[in-house]
């Protein structure tokens, strides 16, 4: 399961999602996730699906790699339906004992649903096209007016980074211990759900440990290779804007104006 999870990751390929500009990719990932809550009709998620489906398409990453990080999050997405279909005052639609479900409750767990769905989905698309090192470069870029409130730009884009960069890391050395500790005769699969949560706390000690040796391994790296922050350092390869990022942009520009219509205008 903890291989799933797809956020964090770089799959390598060749697409015309990959060669663009990481400030597009950031951008384009925060007026999607805008959109989300733009939008509050079915043509308007509509809307939203056919965006998602062509970057996607154009990612070139495959369907199965993208939507199995969902499993991550299934727990999740059925507490939030759960606690939506039941708790939504409205219409009562069907009625089990004292719960309720009402008309406006089933509306609003799917709206939640679908939003969810999207949102993990329109990131791990970002991450899985953009590397590591890109997502710093453009972070800092986009991030460069706040350098005038003496804001450390940055070693803010750094820690971003590193932190996504790690994600996968660590899940990849959770899993590692727990068969470690399933071969010893630990068990995390049966028993009640407070059981099994009481048996994951063993692994909270050697992760602990093992995290806190790789940020010092890293920090004593970073350091022998002299690094002082992001003040007078240079780029290997200087991040400029080309005639696809442009179209993007465009493209951008119009898929967030058609949501504000078909989702408030229009409603």
């Amino acid at each position: 399961m903890l291989r799933d999870i797809t956020l964090g990751q770089y799959y390598q390929t060749v697409s015309p999602i990959h060669k663009l500009d990481p400030r597009v990719k950031i951008v384009a990932t925060l007026v999607f996730i805008v959109s989300l809550f733009v939008v509050d009709n079915f043509i308007g998620y509509l809307i939203a699906a056919l965006f998602l489906v062509a970057a996607i398409k154009l990612s070139k990453v495959p369907v199965k790699f993208i939507f199995k990080g969902m499993k991550s999050i299934f727990f999740l997405l059925m507490i939030t339906m759960v606690f939506n279909l039941f708790l939504t005052p409205g219409t009562v639609l069907v009625q089990i004992w004292k719960l309720k479900i009402t008309i406006e409750g089933v509306k609003i767990a799917s709206m939640m649903a679908v939003r969810l769905i999207f949102l993990i989905t329109g990131s791990s698309i970002m991450t899985l096209t953009t590397t590591p090192n890109n997502l710093t470069d453009g972070l800092e870029k986009l991030m460069n007016p706040l350098k005038k409130a003496h804001v450390p730009v940055h070693e803010i884009a750094m820690m971003m980074s590193i932190a996504l960069r790690f994600i996968p890391i660590l899940l990849e050395e959770t899993d590692k211990i727990m068969k470690a500790q399933i071969a010893r005769g630990a068990d995390f699969e049966s028993g009640s759900l407070i059981k099994r949560a009481k048996a994951l706390v063993p692994l909270l000690v050697p992760l602990f440990i093992s995290a806190f040796r790789r940020a010092n391994d890293l920090a004593m790296a970073m350091e022998a290779r002299c690094y002082r922050g992001g003040n007078g350092r240079t780029k290997m390869k200087p991040l400029e804007y080309k005639k696809e990022d442009r179209i993007a942009y465009i493209v951008l520009v119009i898929y967030l104006v058609l949501c504000i219509v078909v989702g408030r205008i229009l409603i």
